[in-house]
């Protein structure tokens, strides 16, 4: 029979079969000798053990649409990134780091924007300022207040769609209103840091009753891009791409160049001094990693 499989926690994985429930299964040892390991998302042929204890094994995986390093999650339509406008404000450094390790995987992103509730005007206006001329979706809405939750629905319609954000930014909140059935654990903020206790530990993928699944993921903190060829890290910003033409240069790197499109849409406001620094950091952070 084939499932999907919602969730992996200590070698046990759960594999939800459309009209009968979710089945404990252990994966063949196959898997380690093809040193391939099942993820949240993969689709999966499971043996039935036993049908009154709901249990079997994965013996097969499904050719995978894509696959993630950071969420290690597969067969993703889109990613929705979650940050909070206020308490804590938004890290726009983590936010960019994940926007481009999705850009590099090329799954499309959408950002949302919790806590609007107790947000001021212009912390709204200087966050639509960062990511303009990117094309991400942004939304703001309030888990709390229930504002705008319903555009977030339209929006996760029969999609998979995996949801990421550090911890304290009511993500697990949001999701909680996204899905009637489903009650989360959430943590409490600390007021000295403002940050939220890690209070997703794996990685799930839930069905939402409009169709489509959200894959919740644990908070993260932290992410590096160091990983990559510096020269590649323009491509994952794509406002540069309309002004990439007026470029002197061939191969312009943005940073000290002269007659450069791209430094030439900064200085006309055009695109984010933000996003362009953290630009330049990115690309530093790669060329000294390539030093040693």
């Amino acid at each position: 029979m084939q499932g999907k499989i919602i969730k992996g926690i200590g070698g046990f994985y759960y594999v939800h079969l459309s009209g009968k429930g979710v089945y404990e299964c252990k994966a063949k040892g196959l898997f380690r000798k093809m040193g391939m390991k099942p993820l949240v998302g993969d689709d999966a042929d499971i043996q039935v053990l036993d049908e009154n204890s709901m249990t079997g094994n994965i013996v097969s995986i499904l050719p995978r649409k894509n696959q993630l390093i950071r969420p290690a999650v597969s067969n993703v339509d889109q990613a929705m990134v979650i940050f909070s406008v206020v308490k804590p404000e938004p890290n726009f450094h983590l936010l960019n780091s994940f926007l481009v390790m999705m850009e590099r995987q090329q799954v499309p992103c959408v950002i949302c924007f919790n806590k609007v509730d107790i947000a001021l005007e212009a912390q709204i206006e200087h966050i639509k300022d960062m990511y303009k001329g990117t094309n991400y979706p942004l939304f703001f809405v309030s888990a709390m207040e229930e504002k705008g939750i319903e555009r977030i629905k339209e929006i996760l319609q029969d999609k998979t769609t995996t949801v990421a954000g550090p911890s304290g930014v009511g993500k697990s909140s949001l999701i909680n209103r996204l899905q009637k059935d489903v009650s989360m654990e959430t943590g409490d903020i600390s007021k000295k840091i403002e940050r939220g206790r890690h209070t997703t530990r794996h990685s799930e993928l839930i069905a939402l009753e409009e169709g489509g699944y959200i894959m919740d993921t644990p908070g993260f903190s932290s992410l590096s891009v160091d990983f990559m060829e510096k020269e590649e890290i323009k491509e994952y910003f794509p406002e540069f791409l309309k002004y990439e033409p007026e470029c002197r240069f061939q191969g312009c790197a943005h940073i000290h160049e002269p007659e450069c499109g791209i430094k030439n849409a900064l200085k006309e406001g055009m695109i984010s001094r933000g996003r362009y620094e953290d630009y330049v950091m990115f690309y530093e952070q790669c060329k000294e990693k390539r030093r040693y």
